[in-house]
């Protein structure tokens, strides 16, 4: 089997070289017979002997080529990697068992792969980094410094009522392994109640086993019988409600079932896990006799519970590594449960310099009724911090754009025994040298020096605070002391601090924009707070829009977020805008002449009103699910036109949706736009993790089907998530991989 991959792969790449179209491409590796008798025929000595193979290679001049050229890749090493965790332990020097070469990122690599390494004794071991050891660290640290409540994170009770409830109801974002939202959507259907569901999840939640999650959820809810093969096994798959989950259930079941001593267990394990069809073969009589002969089975359903056992392996998870991961996401959505505020800061903390999850996590915050503040001077730590008393969290320093650990780790140390009583004081007692000018601009305009003053203000005279501030710090290093000599006294002739009034007032929405440019997003308040009303009354809420309302002219508003200007094949300009309002966002198109008419008027975080259609077809007139705007006619609204609208207390009527959509637009909205994702080796769990978490991170309403296998045994599943077809998510996945195995249609 994997002989007949390599040709394929061999086959492919040359083809792909060659810019032979991935049609024919694909029809030429299918052409590949497939293994006789466990063993694969090499590729040349198939172009001698296989008849369809041998006229295709003798009347097709690219084929053969392609054929030539594949003979000599089959069986090469195709592409390498490193493993992300794994550790190789010798007994002495390592260049006595392997050669070794400096790979990615300097990191020094066996050159040889796993296999080889463990055939020739070496230990191979994996230390998994999880950013979550520390999250959890941080939550027990902030817990013990605000509540003054010490726990022991190993000695957690675990059938917790708080932690299962919000297990059940899907809050589990930031919870380790279940903040997906197919994860989310699975733990509302299942409602765990036990640790056991929580272990289960982890291990039924990747692609292939994920087609079990729906059987697995209706037998713990009673909606389907929960039955066994044979009695022995029910002590191997009870705690599973009856579904097959983990390789020790294969082990267990081995045992009570066949006979089959710890040893023997284990090699089917390996046998299983890593599709390894010798062993396979050596142990399937060994099973189904000593199930027939051991337990008075049926033979004909053990043979066919062994082929289950044969399609499972692709997909088993280990229940230790499964039980490993589930305690560390029951206890994270413990330490949620109990401690939201410790536990969310923590976790923001970890995320402080990616802004699309801290965005994520600080709406969850609000969900939650946790408030997040911004940096304060006087309240603000390194990292993100608890409010005692209050339910809520600070901004971390040094999520501040431009402000170094330095300059905040002097900062700590000046109010140490006492906060800033005011703008001097700080000035006293920070070295601006450390908390330099740059550093000082970036916190006054994130809001950190807000209890000492405005930030226009403090802005405007930047100049005459550090001027001050060097003044004060130039008397103190000189040791000037007062004309009686005394030490401890007043430095003589200390300047006092009179700040001037600003020239011009920075209005709230530019300060919105710097908390955006500092912290990454908008903090204090949303850039659309002062034209709800406007906006409410003189267009159509975002969200309301749907696939039904195509051709219906509307005007619609919104902040704009993404500007893509692209030039057409005629050499015109034309745009893509993402526009948001308070409910949600859209796509906004604009063709040549309404951009033309409008080219001035796209900015980022302009506030715009727009006319036109909605589009929810695609270039052939199908029906999709995805809504857009056709832009005709577009303006500007000034925050002085909003702040002044009279509210007439009126909104305007969502246009009715299409009643009859035509059958062809039926149809396809019935079968859209689907990813396809081809991976014929579906034991290789790395990619099908990465594959995972790519859609993950990149979820949206495009359907993701993951096609498993070769031509033979080719097996089609569904995903729960779908992904952003317009993400960089697609692209990625091309790279993991290929491209020729990555569809869109």
């Amino acid at each position: 089997t994997f002989g007949r991959m390599a040709a394929r792969n061999a086959v492919r790449d040359v083809a792909r070289v060659l810019q032979v179209p991935y049609a024919d491409a694909d029809r030429l590796s299918k052409m590949i017979p497939p293994p006789v008798q466990g063993r694969h025929t090499p590729l040349a000595e198939s172009l001698k002997t296989n008849q369809e193979l041998k006229a295709e290679y003798q009347d097709n001049e690219i084929s053969h080529r392609v054929f030539d050229l594949a003979v000599q890749m089959e069986g090469t090493i195709r592409s390498h990697g490193v493993h992300a965790a794994g550790v190789v332990i010798a007994p002495e020097s390592i260049v006595h068992f392997t050669p070794l070469e400096m790979a990615q990122k300097g990191v020094v690599a066996t050159q040889y792969s796993m296999n080889p390494i463990e055939e020739l004794g070496l230990l191979k071991m994996d230390f998994l980094g999880l950013s979550n050891l520390t999250i959890i660290k941080n939550t027990l640290r902030i817990i013990k410094r605000v509540y003054d409540v010490d726990i022991d994170i190993n000695s957690l009770p675990l059938d917790d009522e708080e932690t299962f409830k919000l297990l059940a109801h899907g809050d589990t974002t930031g919870v380790f392994q279940l903040e997906s939202a197919g994860m989310k959507r699975y733990l509302k259907e299942l409602k765990p109640s036990v640790f056991e569901d929580i272990v289960a999840m982890v291990a039924l939640y990747r692609p292939g086993p994920m087609q079990f999650i729906d059987d697995f959820i209706a037998r713990k809810s009673g909606e389907k019988e929960i039955t066994y093969l044979h009695p022995k096994m029910e002590n191997a798959l009870s705690n599973t409600y009856g579904v097959l989950v983990y390789q020790e259930q294969v082990m267990q079941i081995s045992k009570d079932l066949s006979g089959f001593t710890g040893g023997q267990a284990d090699t089917l394990r390996k046998g299983v896990a890593k599709k390894i069809p010798a062993v396979l073969d050596k142990m399937r009589p060994a099973f189904i006799d000593g199930a027939v002969e051991n337990s008075g089975a049926d033979r004909a359903q053990m043979e066919a519970f062994w082929k289950q056992i044969e399609a499972f392996g692709a997909y088993c998870f280990n229940k230790s590594h499964a039980a490993c991961y589930g305690l560390i996401a029951y206890q994270t959505a413990y330490l949620k449960a109990h401690y939201p505020a410790a536990f969310m800061a923590a976790v923001m903390t970890s995320d402080y310099d990616d802004t699309d999850r801290l965005a994520i996590e600080i709406n969850e915050c609000k969900r939650m009724g946790i408030t997040v503040l911004p940096p304060d001077v006087n309240e603000s730590f390194l990292e993100f911090g608890v409010v005692k008393s209050t339910n809520s969290i600070r901004f971390g320093m040094l999520a501040v754009k431009n402000v170094g650990s330095g300059a905040v780790e002097e900062i700590l140390r000046a109010r140490s025994k006492k906060p800033f009583a005011d703008l001097e004081d700080f000035l006293t007692r920070v070295d601006t040298h450390i908390v330099n000018r740059k550093a000082m601009e970036s916190l006054i305009k994130a809001g950190a020096f807000d209890a000492f003053g405005e930030r226009t203000a403090l802005l405007h005279n930047i100049e005459l605070i550090l001027a001050f501030a060097s003044r004060l710090h130039k008397q103190a290093n000189s040791g000037q002391i007062d004309l009686f000599g005394s030490a401890s006294a007043e430095i003589i002739d200390k300047p006092k601090l009179e700040l001037q009034t600003a020239g011009v007032h920075i209005d709230h929405r530019e300060q919105l924009l710097w908390e955006r440019e500092l912290l990454g997003l908008y903090l204090s308040q949303h850039p659309l707070s002062l034209f709800e009303a406007f906006l409410t009354e003189q267009t159509i809420p975002l969200d309301s829009l749907t696939p039904a309302h195509d051709g219906k002219s509307l005007t619609i508003g919104g902040v704009i977020n993404e500007i893509r200007e692209i030039t057409t094949k005629n050499g015109q300009k034309m745009a893509f805008i993402k526009v948001e309002d308070l409910s949600g966002e859209i796509e906004v198109i604009l063709f040549p002449n309404a951009y033309q008419q409008t080219v001035g008027l796209w900015e980022r975080d302009r506030v715009v009103l727009i006319r036109g259609k909605v589009q929810s077809k695609d270039k052939d007139g199908n029906m999709t699910d995805e809504v857009k705007v056709l832009a005709d006619d577009a303006r500007e609204v000034t925050v002085a036109q909003a702040t002044g609208y009279q509210s007439t207390g009126k909104k305007p009527k969502v246009p009715k949706p299409k009643q009859n959509v035509p059958k062809k637009d039926a149809a396809a909205a019935a079968s859209p736009e689907r990813l396809y994702i081809r991976l014929e080796d579906s034991s290789d769990q790395t990619t099908l993790m990465r594959l995972k978490q790519t859609i993950d991170s990149h979820t949206g309403k495009t359907e993701v089907v993951l096609v498993l296998g070769g031509a033979d045994d080719k097996q089609a599943i569904k995903l729960p998530a779908g992904i952003d077809r317009d993400s960089p998510g697609i692209g990625m996945l091309k790279e993991l991989v290929g491209h020729d195995n990555v569809r869109l249609q």
